[in-house]
């Protein structure tokens, strides 16, 4: 009983996990260019600064390990953000930018 008791629970917790889909991975990225100041410098969609390049098509340019390259190792006027972003961040910012696709 106390077995049969144990597969239940496993399979009702496994029904009610979800894996982080790739849109909210997007939607977390968008919140972390934003809460880091990057819209400061950067404009995506007509929104932001003109200091760094505009990302509204950063997405065609560069791929995500380039994306990732230049946020943890910075550049030219570019500060790195290797100390100041966790990983998950780094990966939701990531797959936001890399969503960047306009023309």
């Amino acid at each position: 009983m106390t077995l049969l008791r144990s597969a239940f629970i496993l399979a009702l917790a496994a029904s009610y996990y979800r894996p982080a889909s790739a849109e909210s991975a997007k939607q977390r990225g968008s919140a972390i260019f934003v809460d880091n100041g990057c819209q400061h410098c950067h404009t995506i969609r007509k929104v932001g600064g003109n200091k760094g390049p505009d990302l509204s098509g950063v997405g065609h340019t560069l791929n995500k390990t380039q994306i990732r390259t230049q946020i943890l190792k910075g550049g030219r006027e570019m500060p790195s953000f290797a100390d100041i972003l966790k990983e998950t961040e780094v990966n939701d910012l990531v797959a936001y930018l890399h969503s960047c696709r306009d023309k």
